[in-house]
């Protein structure tokens, strides 16, 4: 009885469709994208992650006094106001072309922002290596020719450039440094440990270490956008707190960036380890891991732009901005977990900012909170919704 009651209704519906005008099967059927479409878009729309206010206590940062104390919360600088600013100003002068507002200049050379979740046991170590690194390069001015990628610094008798960076004849080595330590919602002793960090360094480079605490976890991405608002630097780079990448290794990012900044003094240089594909460390991992890190390339070339796609690897905690390049990416972020780092490439790729991948030095860290298979599965996840959020509109540049 059901069979032919099942079957009854299927005739007609044959019989209807049959006799149903061609044009309004074609109207029938645009309704139905329609409908399912606008059911997606609501899908999207609700769960494409929105990152939470920042919070008053967030926007400040301590550091060690010249006489060894630990200083009172101080607000941190904010590029994107003085931005937002100049850019209103010059829209009501009727230029609106995307690339005609500027950043506010640089005060030091090198900003490096580091993202940490309860990382005690991991960060003093990759401090002092970076430290090491950042004073022996940029800690005094000193006379060097440029042709290899070095990048000037303020002297007297400089011009300005009109975004950011600075345009001279006389050249020198570039100076001034700072680290962020964005300690995000740590349980442990991480800002402690930054900061008796910073105090053993004594008087010269103490101040130089700023410590953000957030009150709340934010995730990787959410930690390194918070510290990017808040640079001082001509460039920009972040590492990861376990110290796997090679740091010296910025000078090698720095040289390529320069060669490929654009007019306005943009421009990305993306740490990379896919030479290392095929070596001993790599190899030796799981079957498991080496597939869902095979498997999350080729998500990446289906759901990205050409771009983004061809960036072999996206995931490498060592990325270098330029200055100017930060309002057209910072701004916009909304990814706050692992899939950040593509949602910066794409952005970077939409606003025509020119990428570069350089081959770093790598290691095997322990102590990873990563889950080989939950993240990876949390990251294509991430990947989809973060693509469809940007193509549907739910994602805007406003």
């Amino acid at each position: 009885m059901a069979q032919s009651l099942a079957f009854e209704t299927f005739r007609r519906t044959v019989d209807a469709v049959k006799y149903t005008p061609s044009y309004l099967l074609a109207v029938y059927f645009l309704l139905a994208l329609g409908v399912l479409a606008q059911a997606f878009y609501i899908l999207i729309y609700i769960v494409a992650p929105t990152p939470r206010d920042v919070l008053r206590s967030e926007t400040t940062y301590r550091h060690i006094e010249d006489n060894g104390s630990l200083s009172y919360s101080k607000p941190l600088p904010y590029w994107k106001s003085t931005f937002d600013q100049r850019k209103k100003t010059i829209q009501e002068k009727g230029d609106l072309s995307s690339g005609s507002a500027i950043i506010e200049d640089a005060e030091i050379f090198m900003s490096l922002v580091v993202p940490a979740f309860n990382e005690e046991n991991r960060l003093g170590i990759m401090l002092r290596e970076a430290v090491e690194y950042l004073q022996k390069e940029y800690g005094k001015p000193r006379p060097a020719a440029t042709a290899d990628g070095s990048v000037k610094s303020r002297v007297k008798g400089a011009k300005k450039q009109t975004n950011g960076h600075l345009q001279d004849d006389i050249r020198v080595k570039p100076h001034g440094w700072e680290i962020l330590v964005v300690s995000d919602g740590s349980k442990d002793k991480t800002v402690d440990t930054a900061l008796e960090f910073a105090r053993s360094l004594g008087t010269e480079s103490a101040g130089l270490i700023r410590v953000v605490s957030l009150v709340e976890n934010r995730g990787k991405g959410g930690a390194v956008t918070h510290g990017m608002r808040h640079v001082r630097g001509k460039y920009a780079v972040f590492a990861d707190a376990d110290g796997a990448s090679r740091f010296e290794d910025l000078g090698k990012l720095l040289r390529k960036l320069t060669q490929i900044e654009d007019e306005d003094g943009r421009g990305v240089a993306v740490g990379s380890r896919a030479h290392l594909v095929g070596s001993e460390e790599v190899v030796k991992r799981s079957f498991l891991r080496n597939l869902l890190m095979h498997s999350f390339h080729l998500l990446l070339w289906l759901l990205t732009p050409p771009a983004t796609a061809a960036i072999r690897d996206t995931q490498c905690g060592f990325k270098l901005f330029s200055r100017p390049a930060l309002p057209y990416i910072i701004p916009y972020m909304h990814s706050e977990s692992w899939i950040f780092d593509v949602e910066m490439l794409m952005l970077a790729e939409a606003a025509a900012i020119p990428v570069t991948e350089v081959p770093i030095g790598w290691h095997e860290v322990q102590g990873s909170k990563l889950n080989v298979l939950w993240d990876s599965l949390g990251m294509a996840w991430g990947l989809f919704i973060l693509r469809a959020a940007w193509a549907m509109g739910v994602y805007r540049r406003i």
